[in-house]
């Protein structure tokens, strides 16, 4: 087995962070996992066998506002990824597999770490999982792989969602980044973090106090649309306890269409 990690980040607006801060960690993100992965292949090959964790981010899937560098390199990462699983499948190697892990927000010194050129202090966004929930399911990966594995409830139904109803769920990111990201009190001054220099070693932790379970919300409210024939429904999705549910309901046009969908997704929130 051979894990990818490596990862460095930067937030601030498009059009006011350095362009050698947005080249660094796409270097550092995309072409530390190529150096990587062409090395690992090289013994996979070999043994024809092997397990390749490419570690990515939902932000892979669903990009984030002021992090613009970051979600290039993770949707970058998954398409590494399948494009190494299609050349495998073409030499037939079906015991040498690639995995793309897919955490939300992690419990860990990363956002301290981060560069930042928004003028605010950078936050773990909830839901926070813990770094050790991560290592189970690299773990339950590498035993069983499948090509993408979502860390949490709330990135599986995040992603889910976004490929239902990607507007109103990049819309959501939006916002939820602009609210629970980005501190509203804190300022912080522009700095390139952890790009070109490690943290010192006395910060070298695996956790960074964000909380874990307790910043994961008791339950959050994502607002979908549901598009067929010219038809907007807005419709809720549940996450709760830690059990999520998607209610996307496809409405004809019609006079009754928006009840019959309201009344599809009660019945599902409330037979999870």
């Amino acid at each position: 087995m051979w894990i990818n990690n490596a990862a460095v980040t930067l937030f601030g607006p498009l059009s006011q962070t350095p362009l050698e801060d947005f080249r660094r960690v796409l270097d550092v993100n995309i072409m530390g996992y190529v150096h990587d992965a062409r090395a690992a292949l090289k013994h996979f090959r070999r043994r024809d066998h092997g397990v390749l964790i490419n570690i990515s981010s939902v932000v892979g899937e669903v990009a984030q506002p002021f992090t613009a560098a970051y979600s290039l390199s993770k949707a970058g990462i998954n398409a590494l990824s399948v494009s190494i699983r299609s050349e495998l499948a073409r030499e037939k190697r079906d015991d040498v597999h690639v995995v793309s892990v897919l955490p939300a927000t992690v419990d860990t010194p990363f956002f301290g770490e981060a560069a930042n050129y928004t003028g605010r202090k950078v936050l773990a966004m909830p839901p926070v999982y813990s770094p050790q929930r991560v290592a189970d399911t690299v773990l339950k990966a590498a035993k069983k792989p499948r090509h993408e594995v979502p860390v949490g409830p709330g990135a599986k139904q995040l992603v889910m969602q976004h490929r239902a109803t990607p507007a109103a769920v990049e819309n959501f990111m939006a916002v939820q980044v602009d609210k629970k990201h980005l501190s509203r009190k804190e300022p912080a001054g522009a700095n390139s973090g952890n790009l070109y220099r490690s943290a010192p070693r006395e910060l070298a932790t695996i956790q960074d106090g964000w909380g874990g379970r307790s910043r994961q919300p008791g339950r959050r409210v994502l607002t979908g649309a549901a598009l067929t024939a010219g038809a907007v429904v807005a419709l809720p999705v549940a996450i709760a306890a830690g059990k999520a549910v998607v209610a996307v309901a496809a409405a004809k046009t019609s006079k009754n269409a928006a009840g019959r969908a309201r009344a599809y997704a009660a019945t599902k929130i409330r037979g999870r």
